[in-house]
């Protein structure tokens, strides 16, 4: 049986069409190693970098975590230029994200969460916000001393300086030390270095 909308449109050509739209929007989503940004491949090229001196992260990042210590890091030229600094990030259930190749995609000096109350029930402010990931998680001020819901907290000051230095493009990467340093280890060895 053939089903057509008040408009003419059979439904069979509505479906092929939206079918055609997925697939180019998969496509489109999977164009470079930016948009899967825990691909094997991304994370064999982040273990075949050198880390940025006193960091677990790649040279060509700007802003790196640390989710086993709860540290961050401003990186610059593939040096700290800020850091370790402190950091709260995900709670249980909330769990910050790991990749080795996020990006900036926004910034917003006074933006308050559209899905979260503060203690005083109102929207809780997420000052010097710099979004990075799916989902709205992003580098921001907060307190420090409850988990976020996937974000990364900083003190005040820190986000302001995350907030300056950081611009759309800017690679972050979410990692746990322990496992990147073994996995820079084996891309070592493998390499023969």
């Amino acid at each position: 049986m053939t089903r057509y909308f008040r408009n003419g449109t059979k439904l069979t050509t509505l479906a092929a069409t939206a079918a055609a739209a997925l697939v180019v929007v998969v496509t489109a989503g999977s164009a470079g190693a930016d948009a899967a940004p825990d691909s094997n491949t991304v994370a064999t090229q982040a273990h075949q970098e050198p880390a940025a001196p006193g960091t677990p992260c790649s040279v060509s990042t700007r802003a790196c975590v640390d989710l086993e210590s709860q540290q961050a890091w401003l990186i610059g030229d593939g040096k700290v230029i800020r850091g370790p600094v402190r950091i709260a990030s995900g709670g249980a259930g909330q769990e910050s994200p790991i990749g080795h190749s996020f990006r900036v995609y926004r910034k917003e000096k006074d933006h308050v969460s559209g899905e979260f109350n503060g203690p005083d029930g109102r929207p809780a402010p997420m000052p010097f916000s710099v979004f990075f990931a799916d989902g709205g998680v992003a580098f921001h001020g907060g307190d420090r001393s409850r988990s976020s819901a996937g974000c990364i907290k900083l003190e005040l000051g820190d986000a302001e300086a995350w907030f300056n230095e950081l611009q759309t493009g800017d690679k972050v990467q979410v990692v746990n030390a322990s496992e990147e340093n073994k996995e820079r280890a084996r891309a070592r060895q493998t390499a023969g270095v």
